[in-house]
């Protein structure tokens, strides 16, 4: 499976029929006794082997004329409508072009797209682009904050389409096929990047009582939002359950399977927020936590996002010091990226580096201790090693934020665990989504009390879940009348309203827990788990 600047994309799906496809047609040709008109016949002939009514659209009606030349043996091209499955095309029996689809994750960061051949389900390229909306804010609320502004929503739903456009432009000249191969079109994204893709105004997704324009978009054309697709093209979006649990959770959950299985799972996606589902086919509960930011590197002094030369591992050794690190594309560092940052507090935790408080014992390595940014510091990678000649470290202020974050998403899993009355021993699968949950090293979680003791063979890396629920969503038209039952399902908890919530956060901020007897598991000498 394709890779995408370290997304990884799992997506094992068994394809069903896809939400454009093909069928071929013999049909009767007309007599006296039979005088029904091209239309009528193509009609009948279609819900004879579908079992439903097709519509047929003006576009195609206008090329009926051609099927008595075919001698009545056609292949049609079939899309699903808003109101059902519609002819998007003809062509003689077994000459209709290769079809393909294209699957968005729309992410406020980065913007990931998939082109897949729907006759055999393959993957065929996929690319990653930043999203040019950062230059308006890093966070969600300060784009919603634009797009309040004259002209805002406009500026940033034209920057996402424009990347679009671009990014398809090139998947199909990379592929060898035509703009007009691409017949079928599915995103999913949060609340908020969803309603700006498709130009829906954001302004109440952030205030009381937090509504969304749209929960469910029907489907919309291709080319009304000048995407260069074939003309009879639908863009599927993922539906949101509320402000805050967008398309791309759903997305996570069609990916993951969790909700047609009898065992019981949790889904864990974690960006800027940590949004966390457990359940199986029986009930779903939902809910988030402000735990994503420092896990991305986002508002550490050196952390940066996954990218070439941001550290990624970190070993050090527990009795005579020595570390060991390794970059993404094995250059020089230029900082340190969420994996790393996970790996080198466990392991700075396990030598003894890092009291269970998050102090920093700088009296136990000198020669890595020093005083930066007017505070206590452990520098990974000094300056004669680094990519810009300044030292790549780790602040005590970090740290604290660090705890603070590990500590926010473990009382999350506490409290929705909790809210349904459950332990985590009884979670037979632990989904970690994203290029976060595709390269942390999920023993080195549990060792700072991020992630709960289990057994670590639970923990299963999902990748991109987004992008691998809109790929599914390409290959099985029944995943649209699946994501209607799961939204029913879903209950989500809020957080702010648990009046145990701050306690448990409370006792959370510690390496790995002020209740050790819920990692029993961890140490902090020579634990290599």
């Amino acid at each position: 499976m394709p890779q995408a600047h370290g997304f990884r994309i799992f997506c094992n799906v068994v394809m069903g029929e896809p939400v454009s496809r093909v069928i071929d047609l013999d049909l009767p040709p007309p007599s006296l006794s039979d005088n029904r008109g091209h239309e009528a016949r193509l009609r009948a002939g279609l819900r004879n082997v579908l079992g439903e009514d097709v519509l047929c659209p003006f576009r195609v009606a206008r090329m009926l004329s051609s099927l008595p030349s075919w001698g009545y043996q056609a292949s049609v091209l079939l899309v699903d409508g808003p109101c059902g499955l519609e002819m998007a095309d003809l062509a003689p029996r077994g000459k209709m072009p290769p079809y393909f689809g294209l699957a968005i994750d729309l992410g406020s960061t980065s913007v990931v797209l998939s082109l897949v051949d729907l006759a055999n389900g393959e993957v065929v390229r996929t690319v990653s682009r930043m999203n040019p909306q950062r230059l308006h804010g890093e966070d969600i609320l300060d784009r919603i904050l634009f797009a309040g502004r004259p002209g805002g929503l406009e500026i940033l739903q034209s920057e996402v389409l424009n990347l679009v456009r671009e990014a398809l432009r090139d998947l199909v000249r990379s592929a060898g096929i035509r703009e007009e191969a691409v017949t079928a079109v599915t995103l999913a994204g949060n609340t908020t990047m969803t309603h700006l893709f498709f130009g829906l105004d954001p302004s109440h997704i952030c205030r009381e009582p937090y509504l969304p324009v749209v929960n469910v978009l029907d489907p919309v054309p291709a080319r009304e939002l000048g995407l260069p697709c074939h003309s009879g093209a639908y863009v599927y979006a993922f539906p949101n359950v509320g402000s805050y649990f967008g398309g791309d959770l759903l997305a996570g959950i069609v990916a993951s399977g969790m909700h047609d299985r009898e065992e019981i799972s949790i889904l864990l996606d974690v960006g800027t927020n940590a949004e966390v589902v457990l359940g199986n086919r029986d009930f779903l509960v939902a809910c988030a936590g402000a735990a994503g930011p420092a896990l991305e590197g986002g508002i550490l002094a050196c952390g940066v996002t996954a990218r070439p030369g941001a550290i990624e591992k970190v070993e050090i050794d527990p009795v005579d010091l020595g570390l060991q690190y390794s970059t993404i594309g094995g250059g020089r560092p230029c900082g340190i990226c969420g994996s790393g940052i996970i790996d080198l507090l466990a392991a700075l935790f396990r030598a003894g580096l890092v009291e269970p408080t998050g102090r920093l014992v700088t009296g136990r390595d000198p020669a890595r201790m020093r005083k930066i940014l007017g505070e206590a510091a452990y520098v990974v990678a000094f300056e004669d090693e680094t990519a810009d000649g300044r030292p790549v470290f780790i602040t005590q202020g970090d740290i604290k934020n660090l705890i603070r974050s590990k500590a926010a998403m473990y009382t999350v899993l506490e409290v929705i665990t909790e809210g349904v009355g459950i332990e985590f021993d009884e979670i037979e699968r632990f989904y970690v989504a994203g290029a976060f949950g595709s390269y942390i090293n999920p023993g080195n979680a549990v060792t700072i009390g991020m992630l709960p003791d289990i057994p670590l063979e639970r923990f299963v890396p999902l990748g991109n879940s987004a992008l691998a629920g809109a790929i599914k969503f390409l290959l099985d038209r029944t995943v649209r009348e699946e994501l209607a039952r799961i939204r029913e399902r879903i209950t989500y908890l809020e957080m702010n309203v648990r009046g145990d919530f701050m306690a448990k956060l409370t006792a959370a901020m510690f390496l790995p827990h002020t209740d050790h007897g819920r990692f029993s598991g961890v140490r902090t000498s020579g634990n290599k788990r």
